[in-house]
Protein backbone atom coordinates (compact mmCIF):
# COMPACT_ATOMS: atom_id res chain seq x y z
CA UNK A 1 0.00 0.00 0.00
CA UNK A 2 1.36 3.50 -0.44
CA UNK A 3 2.68 5.61 1.83
CA UNK A 4 0.04 8.24 2.67
CA UNK A 5 2.37 10.81 3.12
CA UNK A 6 3.52 10.78 -0.81
CA UNK A 7 0.36 11.61 -2.02
CA UNK A 8 0.21 14.89 -0.49
CA UNK A 9 1.30 17.01 -3.00
CA UNK A 10 4.87 19.05 -2.40
CA UNK A 11 3.85 22.72 -0.88
CA UNK A 12 3.81 25.58 -3.35
CA UNK A 13 6.37 28.84 -2.22
CA UNK A 14 3.60 31.91 -1.50
CA UNK A 15 2.51 33.77 -4.45
CA UNK A 16 5.00 37.36 -4.30
CA UNK A 17 2.82 40.69 -4.56
CA UNK A 18 4.58 43.12 -7.34
CA UNK A 19 6.02 45.30 -4.34
CA UNK A 20 8.00 42.05 -3.05
CA UNK A 21 8.77 40.90 -6.40
CA UNK A 22 10.52 44.35 -6.51
CA UNK A 23 12.06 44.60 -3.13
CA UNK A 24 13.91 40.97 -3.32
CA UNK A 25 16.09 42.12 -6.27
CA UNK A 26 18.08 44.08 -3.84
CA UNK A 27 18.28 41.89 -1.14
CA UNK A 28 17.13 38.03 -2.29
CA UNK A 29 17.22 37.90 -6.10
CA UNK A 30 16.38 34.41 -6.52
CA UNK A 31 12.92 34.22 -4.56
CA UNK A 32 11.82 37.21 -7.20
CA UNK A 33 13.32 35.06 -10.52
CA UNK A 34 11.46 31.62 -8.96
CA UNK A 35 8.63 33.71 -8.74
CA UNK A 36 8.97 34.40 -12.66
CA UNK A 37 10.27 30.86 -13.22
CA UNK A 38 6.94 29.77 -11.85
CA UNK A 39 4.70 31.68 -14.80
CA UNK A 40 4.34 35.25 -13.27
CA UNK A 41 5.95 37.10 -15.77
CA UNK A 42 5.11 40.17 -15.25
CA UNK A 43 7.62 42.83 -15.53
CA UNK A 44 5.82 46.16 -15.71
CA UNK A 45 6.41 47.46 -12.37
CA UNK A 46 10.47 47.36 -12.16
CA UNK A 47 10.00 49.29 -16.07
CA UNK A 48 8.06 52.02 -14.43
CA UNK A 49 10.34 52.38 -11.63
CA UNK A 50 13.79 52.90 -13.69
CA UNK A 51 11.85 55.00 -16.05
CA UNK A 52 10.63 57.44 -13.01
CA UNK A 53 14.12 57.62 -11.95
CA UNK A 54 15.37 58.41 -14.53
CA UNK A 55 12.76 61.38 -15.25
CA UNK A 56 14.08 62.07 -11.82
CA UNK A 57 17.50 62.75 -13.04
CA UNK A 58 16.69 64.70 -15.48
CA UNK A 59 14.50 67.27 -14.10
CA UNK A 60 17.47 67.40 -11.93
CA UNK A 61 19.96 68.09 -14.50
CA UNK A 62 16.75 70.30 -16.03
CA UNK A 63 16.76 72.23 -13.05
CA UNK A 64 20.40 72.66 -11.52
CA UNK A 65 22.51 72.20 -14.58
CA UNK A 66 20.56 72.79 -17.75
CA UNK A 67 21.04 71.29 -20.86
CA UNK A 68 23.47 73.71 -22.57
CA UNK A 69 25.78 73.48 -20.17
CA UNK A 70 25.86 69.67 -20.25
CA UNK A 71 26.79 69.84 -23.76
CA UNK A 72 29.41 72.00 -23.31
CA UNK A 73 30.94 70.31 -20.57
CA UNK A 74 30.61 66.86 -22.94
CA UNK A 75 32.30 68.59 -25.87
CA UNK A 76 35.18 70.15 -23.78
CA UNK A 77 35.90 67.18 -21.99
CA UNK A 78 37.32 66.03 -25.59
CA UNK A 79 40.46 67.92 -26.38
CA UNK A 80 40.79 67.14 -29.50
CA UNK A 81 37.70 67.91 -30.42
CA UNK A 82 38.23 71.30 -28.58
CA UNK A 83 41.16 71.79 -30.81
CA UNK A 84 38.91 71.42 -33.89
CA UNK A 85 36.58 73.72 -32.67
CA UNK A 86 39.72 76.31 -32.13
CA UNK A 87 40.80 76.16 -35.77
CA UNK A 88 36.65 76.35 -36.54
CA UNK A 89 35.20 79.64 -37.58
CA UNK A 90 33.62 81.57 -34.40
CA UNK A 91 30.38 80.36 -33.40
CA UNK A 92 30.98 76.86 -34.32
CA UNK A 93 31.33 75.82 -30.75
CA UNK A 94 28.15 77.03 -29.79
CA UNK A 95 26.55 75.75 -33.07
CA UNK A 96 27.62 72.60 -31.83
CA UNK A 97 26.50 72.55 -28.69
CA UNK A 98 23.00 74.22 -28.87
CA UNK A 99 22.67 70.49 -31.26
CA UNK A 100 24.09 68.37 -29.10
CA UNK A 101 22.11 69.56 -26.31
CA UNK A 102 18.85 69.30 -28.07
CA UNK A 103 20.30 65.49 -28.51
CA UNK A 104 20.77 64.36 -25.06
CA UNK A 105 17.43 66.35 -23.93
CA UNK A 106 15.67 64.50 -27.08
CA UNK A 107 17.53 61.05 -25.73
CA UNK A 108 16.10 61.33 -22.01
CA UNK A 109 12.66 62.03 -23.32
CA UNK A 110 12.47 59.02 -25.24
CA UNK A 111 14.03 56.65 -22.18
CA UNK A 112 10.97 54.64 -22.28
CA UNK A 113 11.34 53.57 -25.84
CA UNK A 114 15.19 53.43 -25.64
CA UNK A 115 15.13 51.33 -22.53
CA UNK A 116 12.50 48.86 -23.94
CA UNK A 117 14.36 48.21 -27.18
CA UNK A 118 17.72 47.61 -25.03
CA UNK A 119 16.17 44.97 -22.60
CA UNK A 120 14.64 43.18 -25.45
CA UNK A 121 17.75 42.99 -27.50
CA UNK A 122 19.66 41.87 -24.48
CA UNK A 123 17.32 39.46 -23.32
CA UNK A 124 17.49 37.77 -26.59
CA UNK A 125 21.28 37.67 -26.93
CA UNK A 126 21.44 36.24 -22.94
CA UNK A 127 18.74 33.73 -23.48
CA UNK A 128 20.58 32.61 -27.17
CA UNK A 129 23.68 32.67 -25.29
CA UNK A 130 22.72 30.56 -22.26
CA UNK A 131 20.20 27.60 -24.26
CA UNK A 132 22.76 27.09 -27.04
CA UNK A 133 26.35 27.23 -25.05
CA UNK A 134 25.17 26.06 -21.91
CA UNK A 135 21.90 23.96 -22.61
CA UNK A 136 19.38 26.12 -21.09
CA UNK A 137 15.66 26.31 -21.17
CA UNK A 138 14.61 29.75 -21.04
CA UNK A 139 11.72 31.18 -22.71
CA UNK A 140 11.84 34.79 -23.91
CA UNK A 141 9.19 36.03 -22.21
CA UNK A 142 11.11 34.84 -18.51
CA UNK A 143 13.84 35.74 -20.13
CA UNK A 144 12.61 39.70 -20.59
CA UNK A 145 10.85 39.20 -17.51
CA UNK A 146 14.33 38.93 -15.88
CA UNK A 147 16.28 41.36 -17.70
CA UNK A 148 14.09 43.97 -16.73
CA UNK A 149 14.21 42.91 -13.07
CA UNK A 150 17.85 42.35 -13.37
CA UNK A 151 18.68 45.88 -14.31
CA UNK A 152 16.60 47.24 -11.51
CA UNK A 153 19.40 48.14 -9.37
CA UNK A 154 20.86 50.67 -11.63
CA UNK A 155 18.08 53.10 -9.98
CA UNK A 156 20.75 53.40 -7.08
CA UNK A 157 23.11 55.53 -9.47
CA UNK A 158 20.22 57.18 -10.98
CA UNK A 159 19.25 58.91 -7.80
CA UNK A 160 22.86 59.05 -6.61
CA UNK A 161 23.03 61.22 -10.02
CA UNK A 162 20.01 63.63 -9.16
CA UNK A 163 21.55 64.11 -5.68
CA UNK A 164 25.34 64.85 -7.42
CA UNK A 165 22.72 67.35 -9.99
CA UNK A 166 21.80 69.62 -7.33
CA UNK A 167 25.19 69.80 -5.38
CA UNK A 168 28.13 69.57 -8.25
CA UNK A 169 29.02 73.21 -10.27
CA UNK A 170 27.25 73.14 -12.90
CA UNK A 171 30.49 73.70 -15.23
CA UNK A 172 32.15 70.74 -13.57
CA UNK A 173 28.86 68.20 -14.23
CA UNK A 174 29.97 65.09 -16.57
CA UNK A 175 27.46 63.07 -18.00
CA UNK A 176 29.42 60.04 -18.86
CA UNK A 177 30.29 59.57 -15.19
CA UNK A 178 27.35 61.50 -13.39
CA UNK A 179 27.16 59.26 -10.37
CA UNK A 180 30.15 58.30 -8.30
CA UNK A 181 29.92 54.58 -8.82
CA UNK A 182 32.57 53.75 -11.10
CA UNK A 183 36.40 54.56 -11.05
CA UNK A 184 36.11 56.84 -14.25
CA UNK A 185 33.97 59.38 -12.08
CA UNK A 186 36.75 60.09 -9.80
CA UNK A 187 39.41 60.65 -12.67
CA UNK A 188 39.78 63.59 -15.49
CA UNK A 189 38.08 62.95 -18.72
CA UNK A 190 40.97 65.55 -19.92
CA UNK A 191 43.98 64.69 -18.21
CA UNK A 192 43.26 60.91 -18.59
CA UNK A 193 43.55 58.29 -21.86
CA UNK A 194 40.87 58.11 -23.40
CA UNK A 195 41.05 54.61 -23.76
CA UNK A 196 41.96 54.58 -19.93
CA UNK A 197 39.34 56.14 -19.26
CA UNK A 198 36.69 54.24 -21.05
CA UNK A 199 38.24 51.41 -19.05
CA UNK A 200 37.40 53.05 -16.19
CA UNK A 201 33.88 54.30 -16.71
CA UNK A 202 32.98 50.79 -17.35
CA UNK A 203 34.07 49.49 -14.13
CA UNK A 204 30.87 50.76 -12.40
CA UNK A 205 29.41 48.74 -8.74
CA UNK A 206 26.05 49.37 -9.78
CA UNK A 207 27.06 47.49 -13.26
CA UNK A 208 28.47 44.99 -12.24
CA UNK A 209 25.57 44.29 -9.33
CA UNK A 210 23.24 44.59 -12.79
CA UNK A 211 25.58 41.53 -14.00
CA UNK A 212 25.66 39.61 -10.94
CA UNK A 213 21.38 39.88 -10.35
CA UNK A 214 21.14 39.03 -14.35
CA UNK A 215 23.46 35.98 -14.07
CA UNK A 216 21.40 34.55 -10.66
CA UNK A 217 18.07 35.10 -12.64
CA UNK A 218 19.00 33.14 -15.78
CA UNK A 219 20.34 30.63 -13.92
CA UNK A 220 16.97 29.93 -11.92
CA UNK A 221 14.67 30.38 -15.17
CA UNK A 222 17.28 28.25 -18.10
CA UNK A 223 17.99 26.06 -15.11
CA UNK A 224 21.43 26.01 -15.59
CA UNK A 225 24.46 26.45 -13.34
CA UNK A 226 24.89 29.67 -11.77
CA UNK A 227 28.63 29.69 -12.99
CA UNK A 228 27.55 29.62 -16.36
CA UNK A 229 25.35 32.22 -16.71
CA UNK A 230 28.30 34.38 -15.34
CA UNK A 231 30.22 33.75 -17.87
CA UNK A 232 27.73 34.61 -20.04
CA UNK A 233 26.46 37.62 -18.42
CA UNK A 234 30.28 39.04 -18.14
CA UNK A 235 31.89 37.53 -20.97
CA UNK A 236 29.44 39.66 -23.21
CA UNK A 237 29.39 43.14 -20.89
CA UNK A 238 34.06 41.71 -21.29
CA UNK A 239 32.94 41.99 -24.74
CA UNK A 240 31.43 45.04 -25.16
CA UNK A 241 33.71 46.75 -22.83
CA UNK A 242 36.82 45.69 -24.61
CA UNK A 243 34.74 46.98 -28.19
CA UNK A 244 34.84 50.66 -26.48
CA UNK A 245 37.97 50.04 -24.93
CA UNK A 246 39.85 49.90 -28.30
CA UNK A 247 37.24 52.52 -30.18
CA UNK A 248 38.59 54.96 -27.94
CA UNK A 249 41.93 54.11 -27.94
CA UNK A 250 41.46 54.21 -31.72
CA UNK A 251 39.56 57.84 -31.94
CA UNK A 252 42.10 58.98 -29.39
Amino acid sequence: MSDPVSLVPPTQPPTLSELERLGNIFVAPSTTFSDIARGRRSWWLPFVVMCLFSYLLFGAITAKIGWQQVAENTLRANPKAMERFEQAPPGTFAQTAKQTAMGIEISFAATPVLMAISYLLIAAVLMGTVNFIFGGKASFADSLAVTVFGYLPSIVKVALGAAVAFFVAPESFNLQNFAPTSVGAFLSPTETSPWLYRLATALDATTIWCMVVLAIGFAVIAKVKRSSCYIAVFGWWAFITVIGVAWAAAMG
